[in-house]
């Protein structure tokens, strides 16, 4: 099969040039398997998203039924759909808000690129037109397009000449690789508030728009926040009348063994974004959930201006919003949320037997996601050399395993399916524990 004509994403091509791609052609429960027949347990749910399993036939059969009745349609000048509308009031129902708005778009990227542009559309209506810069973390991740990617507070995006004017970083909440020798988690997340007070006082209350954060920052390497962080940092916004925007597109919908993030270290947002596991991958969807305070001024905007000049063509796509009330409905009714917190201890519980390793700094997580991440040095917390791809080496040799997780930089990260059993979790971590003994002991080799 020829794919030299793809141009692959988040992909080390050096590495790729060496094994080739893994190509897949179908899947059952939480397996998928390539052209060759080989299976491979996926630990890491597609990207984070497929949890009910990648071929639940309630979802099948939604997305056959929908597609006979209305295969598709936008949700711009006044038309909208029956699935949209019924999706927008179950978001509305399931989220911490009484009552909001709900926009629509086809991915976390797109959605937050469209709470950045209504944060700058209230503004402008309320003659705040230098209310525009956007807080967020450095290492957190909120998409891939312009504006998301200036959000992003990775180093990678160095490369396009990002972030853009008016995008500004605070600190990073990961205690155990910024702590201070001797200071603890209570006074580093003091400390991480006073960084944001700071920032806020450097740049002015009066020019910043919004604060962005993920509950737990997932692709940053599946960070918790540290103790009281979120406690500590949402008087001080509340002080400066920032609004606070979670970014759910990791943890919403029982990620983290609640419905939202934000239940789990008690966020009250003023916003959420939402995607991945609102339709469980079967479908690219993204969703801003607005509360009611900014409803209120979403909606005098709109009127002053006579309409929200912002939309997507398969924004609140039938199929698509068909397919988010089977998954969110499955998550609920099918007590998937109820599968992740029972099995919580043991997918932490393994992950923290992983720090006995000579080579493995910190295990963390919560819920269904988990990180380790690997050191030179335990005691100095010293990284291995980046050319020494830790990661895609780890990554490499599981999958020749059966088992896909991910490498981020020093870190393997997983996230299994909401459906996976305490027997695919021991597969999961045999195996990982198999691939880590070997990799460090080609390292003590080479040395």
């Amino acid at each position: 099969m020829d794919t030299s004509h793809i141009l692959y994403g988040f992909t080390d091509l050096k590495n790729l040039d060496s094994h080739g791609p893994i190509v897949l052609n179908k899947a059952k429960g939480a397996y998928v398997y390539d052209t060759k027949g080989k299976k491979y347990f996926d630990g890491n749910s597609g990207l984070w998203n497929s949890v009910v399993g990648f071929d639940h036939p309630k979802m099948i059969a939604t997305a056959q039924k929908q597609y006979e009745e209305l295969s598709g349609y936008h949700a711009l000048f006044g038309r909208i759909t029956e699935p949209a509308i019924n999706l927008t009031n179950k978001l509305i129902e399931v989220s911490p808000f009484d009552e909001g708005k709900v926009f629509f778009t086809n991915s976390g990227s797109e959605a937050n690129d469209t709470a950045v542009k209504l944060l700058w559309f209230m503004n402008w209506h309320k003659g705040l037109p230098k209310k525009r810069k956007i807080i967020t973390r450095y290492n957190s991740y909120h998409g891939v397009t312009v504006g998301a990617a200036s959000m992003t507070g990775k180093p990678y995006n160095d490369v396009f000449g990002l972030p853009l004017s008016d995008f500004i970083r605070s600190a990073c909440p990961h205690y155990w690789k910024f702590g201070k020798e001797g200071e603890s988690e209570e006074d580093f997340s003091l400390r991480m508030a006073q960084d944001l007070e700071d920032v806020i006082a450097k740049e002015g209350a009066d020019t910043i728009a919004g604060f962005f954060a993920e509950p737990v920052m997932g692709a940053g390497g599946v960070i918790p926040p540290s103790k009281n962080y979120f406690q500590l940092i949402q008087p001080i916004l509340k002080k400066h009348n920032i609004p606070l925007i979670a970014d759910e597109v990791i943890c919403g919908f029982g990620r983290t063994g609640n419905l939202w993030g934000s239940i789990t270290y008690d966020i009250k947002p003023d916003m959420i974004i939402a995607s991945k596991c609102i339709t469980s991958g079967f479908f690219p969807l993204g969703a801003v959930i607005t509360g009611e305070e900014i409803t209120k001024e979403l909606m005098d905007a709109s009127y002053a201006a006579e309409e929200f000049p912002h939309g997507f063509t398969a924004g609140g796509h039938p199929v698509g919003c068909a397919l988010a009330l089977q998954a969110i409905d499955i998550i609920i009714e099918e007590k998937l949320l109820e599968n992740v917190r029972k099995l919580e201890p043991l997918f932490m519980g393994g992950l923290k037997s992983f720090e006995d390793m000579e080579f493995i700094g910190e295990a963390r997580g919560i819920g269904l996601m988990g990180a380790l991440e690997m050191v030179q040095d335990k005691k100095t917390k010293k990284p291995f050399d980046g050319h020494m791809n830790m990661g895609e080496r780890v990554a490499n040799k599981a999958i020749e395993k059966g088992l896909i997780c991910r490498p981020l930089g020093p870190s393997i990260v997983l996230c299994p399916p909401f459906i996976t059993t305490p027997e695919q979790i021991d597969f999961m971590y045999s195996t990982l524990k198999e691939t880590l003994n070997e990799v460090f002991n080609e390292i003590k080799i080479s040395n």
